[in-house]
């Protein structure tokens, strides 16, 4: 019996028991004041009729505004919860501000005029709430993502929303990434933390809360970074938008689904409805422009070309005859020229072989700009010789991708300082290809059978 007992009780939301108590307490003080008020009324009171009216207005707001809607959403409909979201707006609370104001003047006054006009204003608020929720329902949408892109250079995405409904258009509908307000809003907020007494016995313990200044909301990797604005749809058509978003960073971009807000007809409230809709964005990192690594890029092309130089049909320079060199590659126009017997030199075009080498470090071995930019360099270096006559291959920490460039630019888009594979370097095998490596061991540190072959940038 004792472990049902506990069970049911580990089930009960508590927070709404609180909320629904709180509620039935503030509107049995709202009829008490009610009651005063006409009591007040009788005797011919004035000041008193008015305190205990507005009194009994204010609780009875406070309560409609603050429980109602949590265990409207706690208790009663998880599918309203589901479909709609609901935030006043400054336009709406003037607008309940003035509506109290004409209450309380109807109240004190019994004047059926105010009683008409107030009836008119609370119906124009239902008017409002039932015309955004015909605006939303049935509405359509498709976001169009491309698969990649790479950080800080603009992609097309493509919003579509569509209304199949045959005869009632759309109006003032918005598209969003679905945030949470609570959490994004700069200001202050309650944190529940606990009462102790005194602090070295810890005698009594107590749940107490703190006012304390709202932390910064965590960066989050969302597609839709601005929402997209459709002023009218006509029934059974479709309205599309194209943006440019810029991704600042590298990484995964997901996103399961988008909000679709509108403030018709008469902006009290902004009513939203959530899409499920599942999005992914992978954002290769950043490329450098050529200036930002051109004291790179001639070294190891240099160095590549004189590891490479062979017998090929690619020129690779004309030197002075030599007595192990065969007479088929005199070079007669330039020994006609110069008066001395010279020789081509060829590059080994069956040779030109390149492995891009990322050895990723541990974390906390580099810094976080210096590591971003090693993957940028890794990154811009693997697109600039996939354009050469260069067969090119890669290697990484923890890297079992294929030999595609696009399989090293997925693991350099969600790499990150990892110590799983700190002998990756000391195991790498020896090959013929020449190697460009970016790491941040020490100079000196790297092994033996790869200093003929290589070039080392450092991070």
């Amino acid at each position: 019996m004792g472990k049902y007992l506990k069970s049911a009780l580990a089930n009960v939301d508590r927070e709404a028991w609180q909320r629904f108590f709180l509620a039935v307490a503030g509107l049995g003080l709202a009829f008490m004041a009610a009651l005063f008020s006409s009591v007040a009324r009788e005797r011919g009171n004035v000041l008193a009729t008015a305190v205990f009216a507005t009194s009994a207005l204010l609780l009875a707001g406070i309560v409609a505004l603050l429980t109602v809607p949590f265990l409207a959403r706690r208790a009663a409909a998880e599918r309203m919860k589901d479909a709609f979201d609901y935030e006043l707006t400054r336009e709406g609370m003037a607008y309940l501000g003035l509506s109290l104001v004409i209450g309380v003047a109807a109240l004190n006054t019994a004047n059926n005029l105010l009683f008409i006009v107030l009836a008119a204003m609370l119906a124009a608020i239902l008017v409002s709430g039932v015309a955004s929720a015909m605006v939303l329902r049935g509405l359509e949408l498709d976001v169009n993502v491309p698969r990649n892109a790479f950080a800080a250079r603009p992609v097309q995405l493509r919003i579509s929303l569509a209304n199949p409904r045959l005869w009632m258009p759309a109006f003032s509908v918005k598209v969003f990434s679905p945030v949470d307000q609570k959490a994004t809003r700069p200001g202050w907020e309650w944190s529940k933390t606990e009462f102790v007494f005194p602090k070295n016995r810890h005698w009594l313990r107590l749940p107490d809360y703190t006012l304390r200044k709202k932390s910064p909301p965590p960066w989050q990797a969302r597609i839709l970074t601005r929402p997209v604005y459709f002023p009218f749809i006509p029934p059974r058509a479709t309205a599309t938008a194209d943006m440019e978003l810029a991704f600042p960073r590298r990484g995964l971009y997901t996103q399961d689904g988008f909000s679709l807000a509108t403030r018709f007809p008469f902006s009290f409230l902004i009513k939203s409805r959530k899409v499920r809709l599942d999005r992914e964005l992978l954002v290769y990192p950043a490329l450098l422009e050529q200036d930002d690594f051109l004291e790179v890029l001639p070294m190891i092309t240099g160095e590549f070309v004189s590891f490479v130089r062979g017998r090929g049909t690619e020129l690779y320079r004309i030197r002075e005859h030599t007595p192990q060199d065969s007479a088929r590659f005199v070079d007669w126009k330039a020994t006609a020229k110069t008066g001395e017997l010279k020789v081509r030199e060829f590059t080994r075009e069956d040779e030109r072989r390149l492995r891009l080498v990322f050895d990723n470090p541990e974390p906390g071995q580099v810094s976080l700009p210096a590591y971003e930019r090693a993957v940028s360099l890794a990154a811009s270096l693997a697109c600039h010789f996939s354009n050469e006559n260069v067969d090119l291959s890669y290697a990484g920490s923890c890297y079992d991708g294929g030999l595609h460039l696009a399989d090293f630019l997925r693991y350099l888009a969600t790499v990150q300082p990892d110590r799983r594979d700190v002998t990756f370097l000391d195991a790498l095998p020896v090959s013929q290809d020449y190697n460009v490596i970016l790491t941040a061991r020490k100079p000196g540190s790297l092994p033996s059978a790869l200093w003929h072959s290589s070039y080392v940038i450092y991070m």
